[in-house]
């Protein structure tokens, strides 16, 4: 029995894309029954509904500072798609940390750094700020904290001492499209196991798995 899962975005829906496009194979774990956004005029919405999949918008403007108010509505909406997951998509809303933790171990975000650094605004500048030499995204359990809560899965790119802002979002982007339904995947299919704050999966990954950046010759 596949797991319904609801993706929550705020803009143009480009990880929305991505899971879509993996659910639609035939043993994906998952099936992607609404897509619920906060805004009207997210770009997301029609590409979503391309796809053959309802779509929803649950404003949070008229609600202001009430996040509980417009968590109750949202929440009625998951209820009836009969939602078990979530995945949130740049979805640009806070959530209070009651909504977080009925969701706790089920709702998935992703974040454009390896995480626990440069979370918030700007990782990518960050990164550069700082010099890394590796950088990357991270799928990670949603916690009330922002950019926080167990790590799922993690993709990483060298970074070019040429780099921009803008060059290392486009390759970490390609990074993201590819962890965050190999990540959905493993929730769907319950091979995921919280202990505390660590998130552990089943069936280990390759363990002979190295990034070394520049290239040691």
């Amino acid at each position: 029995m596949k797991r319904r899962v609801a993706i929550l975005i705020s803009g143009r829906g480009s990880n929305m894309a991505a899971l879509i496009d993996a659910a639609k194979a035939v043993d994906f774990p998952a099936e992607i029954v609404a897509v619920i956004s906060n805004r009207v005029d997210a770009p997301g919405l029609e590409k979503a509904a391309a796809s053959g999949i309802p779509t929803l918008v649950v404003e949070s403007k008229p609600f202001g500072k009430d996040r509980a108010g417009f968590e109750a509505v949202l929440q009625r909406a998951l209820d009836e798609k009969e939602v078990e997951l979530i995945c949130l998509g740049g979805f640009m809303r806070l959530f209070t940390a009651e909504f977080v933790q009925r969701w706790y171990g089920k709702m998935l975000n992703i974040h454009p750094s390896l995480l626990p650094s440069f979370p918030g605004l700007d990782p990518h500048g960050q990164a550069l700020q700082a010099g890394v030499k590796i950088s990357g995204a991270t799928v990670h359990f949603v916690i009330p904290e922002t950019d926080a809560g167990p790590i799922v899965m993690q993709g990483a790119v060298t970074v070019a001492d040429d780099d921009t802002a803008e060059t290392l979002s486009q390759r970490i982007l390609g990074i993201e499209h590819r962890i965050y339904p190999e990540a959905l995947r493993l929730l769907a299919s319950g091979k995921l196991r919280l202990e505390g704050d660590i998130c552990k999966v089943a069936d280990g990954a390759d363990r002979d798995g190295t990034l070394i950046s520049p290239r040691t010759i």
